[in-house]
């Protein structure tokens, strides 16, 4: 059947019909979409699944049509812009396997539709409801899955405001949903950037609308300010919430202004894995997780690369090389030479080829610049620290024969089998760290911004910015 898109008609026609039997409004969309069925309303408008005749596979895709029943000029207006922001973000944030694709925006009889990618599965909510409440193995499999597109929409100034059970959905697997897809990290998918923010430092620091679900906001974003911590609180408390079957307001107490989520549990939750969500869901944002990083170097805590590997103990630090350390000082000057050595594994990929992985022990540093730093950029606040545990990192860049023998092809333009391989985008970077872990048994994924900054430190005691004056 073919869905009425008319908000007054809404009626459903037989197949491949041109023009709906009841209100005579054209069913397809731009030529190319044509509506099926609803699939969900809200205040501001309804979802349709629907088909895109213009593929030859004739591929389902999602209709989001604006058609706001909410009153007032301003709340209009504000919804409109919503509806627009949300086909922005999404194009700006490009393809992502773990974010629905823009497929169109567009407007068609005075009316607004965003077309975006058909994410066939259950979203955790319907899980829960279903399946019962998850486990502390479940719920770990979530963050690892979920943190890094975190990770990745903020590393765009991009904040998603609206994180719930009803906005993450499993994608179906091998025609074995649920079950079997439960154990897949790729399957899990954040949806719904109506609400998405972009972060500029101005933004992030001036009283905006209040936007989110009850229960999920975090107290500044309940306030109308938001930051990239708001969303590790709204996943935080996601995940008690799947944890413990109850809704969120029940979970906290309001006489003693504090979670009492283990006072509903299901099964047993270790105290490594509780710390981290009371410390996802703390009110206070000085007290929360400033950053996605610190909570990925706690829960994959030997996995960053350039390339890097995990499931490494500290004392396997493996055999030491040496390496010439220089010292200069304000001017540029070498002023002094040491020799310094540190622990090394050497991977074999194949015909010969090598991946050298250096051994990067744990500790603290100052992440971040000082607001008085010349150049600095808006995002580099504010300055904060944080402890890493160890972890292996790529001694030198992924050379063209090292992403060879793992991609078979060769993108760079600047040949040479030991130059850095080039002309890449970071879905690429993504897809050799996926191969690469399938070829070696290991886990290897690209570092955390904390990761990165903490094995290239590019300050002298943090204090020092080296590589803007020099060059280095």
């Amino acid at each position: 059947m073919t869905q009425c898109l008319n908000p007054n008609c809404l009626k459903l026609n037989p197949p491949d019909t041109i023009f709906c039997q009841t209100c005579g409004e054209k069913l397809v969309l731009a030529e190319r979409y044509c509506p099926l069925k609803i699939i969900g309303q809200g205040g501001f408008g309804r979802t349709f699944q629907a088909v895109d005749k213009y593929k030859p596979s004739q591929p389902f895709c999602v209709i989001k049509q604006f058609f706001p029943q909410a009153q007032g000029t301003k709340t209009l207006l504000k919804a409109a812009e919503l509806f627009a922001q949300e086909a922005e973000r999404l194009e700006g944030l490009g393809k992502h396997p773990q974010i629905p694709e823009l497929l169109a925006y567009f407007t068609q009889d005075n009316r607004q539709y965003l077309v975006q990618e058909f994410i066939d599965g259950q979203n955790l909510q319907q899980e829960l409801n279903e399946s019962g409440a998850f486990d502390e193995s479940q719920i770990l499999e979530l963050l690892k899955s979920l943190l890094p597109v975190l990770e990745f929409i903020h590393s765009n100034q991009v904040i998603h405001r609206d994180i719930k059970p009803e906005n993450i959905i499993r994608r179906k697997n091998n025609n074995q949903y649920p079950v079997q897809a439960r154990s897949s990290l790729d399957n899990i998918i954040l949806v719904d950037f109506g609400a998405a923010k972009y972060a500029t430092m101005t933004a992030l620091g001036r009283t905006g609308t209040v936007i989110g679900s009850a229960g999920y906001v975090p107290p500044e974003q309940a306030l109308g300010k938001v930051t990239f911590s708001s969303d590790i609180y709204s996943l935080g408390v996601t995940c008690i919430h799947l944890l413990t079957g109850v809704e969120p307001f029940e979970l906290f107490d309001v006489s003693e202004n504090d979670w009492v989520w283990r006072d509903y549990l299901k099964s047993s939750v270790s105290g490594e894995v509780g710390e981290i969500l009371d410390k996802m869901i703390v009110g206070a944002t000085k007290k929360r997780f400033k950053n996605v990083g610190e909570i990925l170097s706690i829960i994959q805590p030997n996995s960053s690369p350039k390339t890097s590997q995990s499931s490494t103990a500290e004392s396997e630090k493996g055999e030491l090389f040496t390496f010439e350390v220089i010292t200069v000082d304000n001017s540029g000057n070498i002023i002094n030479r040491t020799e310094e050595c540190a622990g090394q594994k050497i991977e074999d990929l194949g015909n010969g080829i090598k991946l050298e992985m250096v051994y990067i022990p744990g500790g603290s540093f100052l992440m971040g610049s000082p607001p008085n730093e010349e150049r600095r950029n808006g995002n580099e606040s504010p300055q904060h620290q944080v402890t890493l545990e160890h972890f292996y990192m790529s001694k030198y860049p992924i050379t063209q024969e090292q992403y060879q023998v793992i991609m078979d092809e060769n993108p760079s333009k600047l040949k040479g089998r030991n130059r850095p391989v080039e002309n890449l985008n970071w879905y690429d970077a993504i897809e050799f760290c996926k191969k690469l872990s399938r070829k070696t048994g290991k886990i290897y994924r690209l570092p955390s911004e904390s990761q990165w900054e903490y094995a290239r430190p590019c300050r002298n005691n943090n204090t020092v910015l080296f590589w803007r004056n020099y060059n280095v």
